[in-house]
């Protein structure tokens, strides 16, 4: 914490270092930079998502104080959790924040947030009380949310459910807020950015789609490695053979335990492109563009009622219930007849197309960042009120 004049200015330390922990944190980014009176913001990339990364802090003007750059091919859990333990402690040393923001339940969030936590500084969690209730899936992320609630000073909740969740946990309640999800505010900012500007060269599709109606489809989950990606692809060739107005666009993740079973099953299929992962801007004019999604990850299940588009949820449970409840999506697992039973039914059947179209986002409303910063403040004032007040 340093001083200026009379007032305080506290550190804060971000800590991230995947492409979706990028994109939820860039508003609570953005926000704190515009408190420049009351914050010091101290960003720092852990760095093993690389490609992936670099692109979202470019798009949303974000820089990285600290780089770990702990990339390396092939990486595995114990790598990504002793090389941001060990890593991120001589940051949190030298510069001695007042707190440490991490975002959801990637491994390195969890790894730095126990640093912070063997080093007695306080830790928020944006993102926090999401539960599938089976610490398997999605793997490792179950877990490692579980184990930042438990650490955190302050619990950053997207919905009341979320909050409930860890009331139930026996969590301090003072430490639970809910706010909505940072997400849905840099989701609602890009799509203003992209409906702005809809020529501009680098939000263009640069696949050769043809007429008809377009299936997106991402599947990167580690419970799917293997046999269920294949069913995944082999249910997505089917819809293919089986609908000729249909062409399926797959963002495959660069994981080589993706791809294997991906280009092995969908390589030469004239209407299914398998692309790399687009930039934010890109993948949200797929979202508009596209008829449905396909998808197993979280993020894509928060984004998708806001652009009004049903999801398949490729997964047996999902931490967030409330895109199922509203009618939004529908879970299919891995299972390929029911993947093309479900997929089916929203292209033959326009009143099931329409009834899954959510009328609002039940994960926010845009203010989720002002929300989270506006407490941070409040807790870094009150901690200093509390000390002075020490006999």
């Amino acid at each position: 914490m340093t001083s200026e004049g009379n007032a305080r200015v506290f550190k804060v330390l971000l800590a991230f270092g995947t492409r979706p922990e990028a994109i939820k944190l860039a508003p609570v980014y953005r926000e704190m930079k515009r408190r420049t009176d009351r914050i010091r913001l101290i960003c720092y990339v852990t760095g093993q998502h690389r490609e992936l990364l670099d692109k979202v802090l470019e798009i949303f003007t974000v820089r990285a104080d600290h780089d770990l750059n702990i990339f390396k091919a092939s990486q595995d859990l114990f790598h990504v959790t002793a090389a941001v333990l060990a890593g991120i402690k001589a940051a949190l040393l030298g510069e001695k924040p007042d707190l440490l923001m991490v975002q959801g339940d990637t491994t390195s969030a969890f790894a730095a947030a126990l640093a912070a936590f063997y080093l007695q500084i306080p830790i928020a969690h944006v993102e926090a009380g999401l539960r599938s209730y089976d610490r398997f899936q999605p793997f490792p992320e179950e877990v490692n949310r579980r184990f930042i609630s438990l650490m955190a000073d302050l619990n950053f909740c997207p919905t009341k459910r979320a909050a409930e969740n860890l009331l139930a946990e026996k969590i301090d309640p003072f430490s639970i807020h809910v706010t909505g999800n940072t997400g849905i505010d840099a989701l609602i900012a890009a799509m203003k950015i992209v409906e702005a500007e809809p020529d501009r060269p680098d939000f263009r599709l640069d696949v050769p789609l043809p007429p008809g109606r377009m299936i997106l489809v991402t599947g990167h989950r580690r419970e799917n490695f293997g046999k269920g990606l294949a069913n995944l692809a082999l249910a997505l060739v089917d819809l293919a053979t089986k609908y000729k107005d249909v062409s399926v666009v797959y963002s495959m993740h660069p994981n080589p335990n993706v791809r294997r079973e991906i280009e092995r099953i969908l390589k030469g299929h004239e209407r299914i492109f398998v692309i790399p992962p687009p930039d934010y801007f890109r993948f949200i004019t797929l979202m508009k563009r596209c008829f449905f999604i396909v998808t197993d990850s979280g993020g894509i299940q928060e984004e998708a009622p806001s652009v009004k588009k049903p999801v398949l949820v490729a997964r047996t449970v999902t931490e967030r219930p409330e895109v199922v409840e509203t009618g939004a999506a529908i879970l299919v697992g891995s299972n390929r007849d029911r993947i093309v039973e479900e997929a089916s039914r929203l292209l033959e059947d326009p009143a099931h197309y329409s009834s899954m179209i959510a009328r609002e986002n039940p994960f926010g409303d845009g203010h989720a960042s002002e929300r989270i910063v506006d407490t941070v403040e409040q807790f870094l004032i009150s901690r200093v009120a509390d000390t002075k007040g020490d006999p």
